[in-house]
């Protein structure tokens, strides 16, 4: 399982020119799956991510996380996290979970995010075509791998 996390002032989805939802102050979290996933690696994903330290406090240094600072967070589900560009210039996707495995796993990860941050957490549509619009701030970008736990 595979993020890439944005701290953010706020971002959006949208889904055919309609607001699907929106945050403030918070985390934008594009999540991959593969097809081997499972609890042990969404629990310890939103664990991690709930804990990480990415949010400024009053010396300015990153020092908060965003249980701390009681900010928002928006996952999206992005296959492409798990692109093969080993060979040739066209990415290959085998190694992301079909998805009728990935949406399982993409909604017990909210449910496990939910529970760890303690609020209701705003989501994409999983499988649609999707816009996303963020104001990242800082900027602040973090790429996290369940089986590279380093």
């Amino acid at each position: 399982m595979r993020v890439l996390i944005q701290r953010v002032k706020k971002a959006s989805v949208t889904i055919e020119g309609k607001i699907f939802s929106e945050i403030n102050q918070g985390l934008l979290i594009f999540l991959g799956i593969e097809a081997e996933d499972n609890q042990e690696d969404i629990s310890w994903l939103a664990g991690k991510i709930a804990r990480l330290r990415i949010f400024s406090d009053q010396n300015d240094a990153m020092n908060l996380s965003i249980q701390d600072i009681k900010g928002d967070c928006l996952v999206v589900s992005q296959f492409t996290l798990h692109a093969n560009t080993k060979k040739g210039n066209r990415p290959s996707f085998i190694n992301a979970a079909k998805p009728e495995i990935a949406i399982k796993h993409y909604e017990n990860f909210i449910l496990q995010l939910e529970k760890e941050i303690d609020k209701k957490v705003c989501t994409g549509s999983f499988g649609a075509m999707m816009d996303i619009a963020l104001v990242n701030d800082g900027p602040v970008t973090i790429w996290i791998d369940s089986k590279k736990r380093e």
